[in-house]
């Protein structure tokens, strides 16, 4: 086993995007395998690379007694949103919060063989593909909720025994849906 150490919030690299794998080698199987390791060990339900200090755009899901990884994911997302659904995040110990999210994904990438895959969910797994990706994309589920859960969450964050001295800021979207799925 490789069990890594979970990044928690506040730490710069959680806010900064990853980059794409080029190089499909024995270095990214043994991160796709640290991924999982970590995940399970946690347990999670996804782990993006950025979680364990690794800016590539990897992560790895076990949902449904489904695991797997997708790596360079795209993301096509269904117009019905899920308002109400509880999401938490392994860099948020302990924290869960109402998460708006697309009901149904598909998401495209690659295996760590540099093979196509697609890969669709709905519900937990859709917004587990969601959560992953945004991690990817230096956003985290605080970043999706109302401004009213966000205050919640973040009072709850600076409560938090794993919490930092100082308040992280809040990256907010800069798309006029809010970050919302149209």
């Amino acid at each position: 086993m490789a069990i890594q150490s979970i990044r928690l919030f506040g730490d710069p690299v959680l806010r900064t995007p990853a980059a794409p794998v080029v190089d499909f080698d024995k270095e990214l199987r043994k991160l796709v395998k640290d991924l999982t390791d970590t995940m399970m060990d946690a347990p999670g339900a996804g782990l993006a690379a950025p979680q364990i200090g690794v800016g590539l755009r990897v992560f790895t899901y076990y949902v449904d007694d489904q695991l797997g990884h997708l790596i360079n994911p795209d993301l096509d997302l269904s117009s019905e949103l899920d308002e109400e659904g509880e999401e938490g995040c392994l860099s948020f110990p302990g924290l869960s919060y109402p998460t708006p999210r697309a009901v149904q994904a598909v998401a495209k990438g690659f295996n760590v063989h540099g093979e196509p895959v697609t890969l669709e969910g709905t519900d937990l797994m859709a917004r587990c593909f969601q959560h992953e990706t945004d991690h990817l994309d230096g956003i985290l589920f605080i970043d999706r909720m109302d401004p009213k859960q966000r205050k919640l969450a973040m009072k709850a964050v600076r409560e938090a025994e794993w919490s930092g001295l100082s308040a992280p800021v809040i990256k907010m979207s800069p798309h006029a849906t809010g970050g919302k799925a149209l």
